[in-house]
């Protein structure tokens, strides 16, 4: 036990300060580079994720846990889980934002909706990438580890949360091209990642429990590129506007919070199954 709180330990070290290891270094090897392009993005999105795999090899975690197993026949379930949830949550809080007038989709009309799958198509290759890193970190070893360790299921997604918005600040301060931040935002950079914490954790409830009961780390890597793909272009290509002050609550990205509440909602439904299941097992 104490060897893997002492790893888990160990990735969350590198995950707190891998970004601000790869903005040191772009800045004491005078890197000109796009910051997107440079070394310390790749230290930056890399580091928990290889840091896992390097406990899993001669730390001591192993590989049984490590859900690289596609496990497609008995889960298939799992990723039509991964594909639907996100399109059906948005789908819902922009019905809700319409009503109450505060989300307009004007963008689809003015470019049409071809327009909008073009730029979904180039969203999800751009975040196949960074996802791999991604989910490999807090899927593939965080939760896994820790659900190892004992720690009650909402802890565990409570920890993750955590660890993964913070591993996002760097991104937000330096890596991201602050015109694309600023196309993303409906409301101030403060209130932005006060609010990215908040939804953070539903949505690590909705990751994590599909990554627990399918065993797997890939059908929690379809939802987070579908998530991407859907999501991202909403704001940044003008497909959809926000008004008032309340937009960073009902819009309908994955930013918004009354799409994480329903995130959350569909994790704890897949927790409930998953426990029944293990009651009865």
């Amino acid at each position: 036990m104490n060897k893997i709180i002492r790893n888990i330990i160990i990735v969350a070290l590198f995950t707190v300060g891998g970004g601000w290891l790869g903005i040191w270094l772009n800045n004491v090897t005078g890197n000109t580079q796009p910051p997107m392009q440079s070394l310390g993005v790749l230290i930056w999105l890399a580091t928990p994720a290889l840091s896992g795999i390097f406990l899993r090899a001669f730390g001591g975690d192993g590989w049984k846990d490590s859900g690289f197993g596609l496990n497609l026949l008995s889960g298939w379930k799992w990723y039509l889980v991964g594909i639907l949830v996100y399109p059906l949550a948005a789908v819902l809080t922009f019905g809700l934002a319409a009503l109450l007038g505060i989300v307009s989709a004007d963008g689809f009309a003015a470019q049409g909706f071809g327009a909008y799958l073009s730029a979904a198509g180039v969203m999800f290759v751009g975040s196949l990438m960074k996802n791999i890193f991604e989910e490999f970190a807090w899927r593939g070893y965080l939760t896994p580890r820790l659900d190892a360790a004992k720690v009650h299921p909402m802890l565990n997604h409570l920890i993750v949360s955590i660890l993964w918005m913070t591993w996002h600040l760097p991104y937000y301060y330096y890596y991201l091209d602050r015109a694309t931040l600023n196309s993303a935002l409906t409301t101030s950079i403060p209130v932005f990642i006060i609010t990215g914490y908040i939804v953070m954790f539903p949505t690590a409830i909705l990751f994590g429990e599909l990554r627990l009961i399918s065993k797997s780390v890939w059908p929690v890597f379809v939802l987070h590129n579908v998530i991407n793909a859907l999501s991202m272009p909403l704001l940044i290509n003008g497909f959809i506007k926000v008004n008032g002050l309340l937009g960073f609550v009902f819009t309908p990205t994955n930013e918004g919070i009354v799409t994480s509440i329903l995130f959350g909602a569909a994790g704890l439904l897949i927790y409930q199954y998953r426990m029944k299941k293990q009651a009865s097992s």
